[in-house]
């Protein structure tokens, strides 16, 4: 695969710098394998041909227009190119999300992106801490952010009807409503999916919480000036993500090897297993190396474990299953996080008092960084140190024997 450079002359005519179509995008992104799923492309389209397959084994994009194949896009031919600019695996997406946001790079030993404060934190309303996943931050800051008038709604994983581990896009935007969508499912859900929804029901201030492949899309969209589209998106949740899962393991693994049926969970995590809880009050401990071989493709070559490029990320990889990493990064994130602490809607305290949060932070974003791929923008590879090489094997000789006089 090769690198495509963008022109960095603004004095080009428009059709020179965005020569990328559809066809280019399918070609650089998706049938190489850094397609994440986010279907930034699709809530796009000014045309609406491209479509989302929200299924097991899938959740990509794929053209609609048959008839002119799946890499190919007439719209695109004739000069339309919003599909790439709100790629964030297209071309240079780190750095243009990176000098949006923050206006510089960032340096290479900034392996968990640019940030400006590091916190613990939990609600500290216990109904949304309890139903809430590590402390229940997310819910309380989409409260928050409701009740304070920043956002009319939020763009979140929900779950269907007749399946309550099945995830769907949801828009919420009442106290009740989040904390219907509350707690984590670690199966893949695009979430951008319910702008149209929300654009439907007039909400025109959102909150998007998603992994780092869906927050990474509005600052890309900023940056390459990808339209209206991306206006109605005024506050970013990020959610540490090392992979998700695809949905066939609930079945293939859980019920099959386990005997645990989806429909008895109650509660999962992941903490150096996948933990599960069940409605008759057991709990069980799954080996994360057996759940492997159900990783969504469209994980395996990501390199964005902590949500680089939203205003707040947030993940439970500390000691305490009540407390949540909170990584506050850009201005606005800081103002809400400060709010939300002085007024009391959650408590906080300095994350670098769980060193295994601090480890795993650093670990975990340089184990994700190393599966991008050679051929791609270097930038996300930048300042990712190799792999330590394991010690060979040392084979002990057998004592020789004393001489004989």
């Amino acid at each position: 695969m090769t690198t495509i450079e963008t022109p960095a002359t603004d004095a080009a005519p428009k059709k020179e710098r965005w020569t990328a179509q559809w066809k280019e995008l399918y070609s650089e992104v998706i049938t190489n394998s850094l397609c994440t799923g986010c279907a930034g492309c699709v809530v796009t389209c000014p045309h609406d041909v491209i479509g989302y397959e929200h299924e097991e084994g899938k959740y990509i994009p794929f053209h609609l227009e048959e008839e002119l194949g799946l890499d190919n896009c007439i719209h695109g031919e004739k000069g339309c190119t919003t599909c790439t600019r709100a790629c964030p695996r297209f071309r240079a997406w780190e750095p243009a999300a990176d000098m949006h946001l923050f206006g510089r790079l960032r340096e290479p030993d900034e392996m968990a992106g640019i940030w400006r404060q590091l916190y613990l934190t939990r609600a500290s309303d216990e109904m949304v801490n309890k139903m809430g996943q590590d402390g229940g931050l997310v819910s309380a800051m989409l409260i928050w952010l409701r009740e304070h008038d920043y956002i009319d709604a939020a763009l979140v994983s929900g779950v269907e009807e007749d399946d309550a581990w099945k995830a769907k896009p949801a828009v919420v935007s009442t106290r009740e409503e989040i904390l219907a969508t509350a707690g984590s499912r670690y199966t893949y859900c695009a979430n951008p999916l319910a702008l149209r929804e929300a654009q439907e029901k007039g909400f025109k201030r959102l909150a998007l919480v998603g992994m780092g492949c869906q927050t990474s899309s509005p600052p890309v969209m900023w940056d390459r000036k990808a339209g209206k589209v991306s206006k109605p998106f005024l506050f970013n949740i990020g959610l540490l993500c090392s992979k998700t899962f695809d949905d066939a393991i609930f079945e293939e693994l859980f019920e099959a090897k386990y005997g645990l049926k989806k429909q008895d969970m109650v509660k999962m995590n992941i903490k150096g297993a996948f933990q599960i809880w069940m409605k008759d009050g057991s709990y069980h401990e799954i080996d994360l190396k057996e759940c492997h071989a159900w990783t969504r493709e469209g994980c395996k070559t990501c390199p964005d474990f902590a949500a680089e490029h939203s205003d707040v990320a947030t993940g439970g990889i500390g000691e305490d299953n009540d407390w949540t990493l909170t990584i506050v990064r850009t201005e606005l994130g800081e103002e809400v996080i400060e709010r939300m602490i002085a007024d009391g809607s959650i408590l906080a305290k300095p994350a670098q008092t769980d060193e295994t949060a601090m480890r795993l932070l650093r670990l975990l974003s340089i184990v994700s960084r190393r599966r991008w791929p050679q051929g791609a923008d270097a930038a996300p590879s930048v300042g990712v140190p190799p792999p330590k090489k394991k010690a060979a094997a040392v084979t002990a000789e057998p004592a020789s024997e004393p001489k004989k006089d």
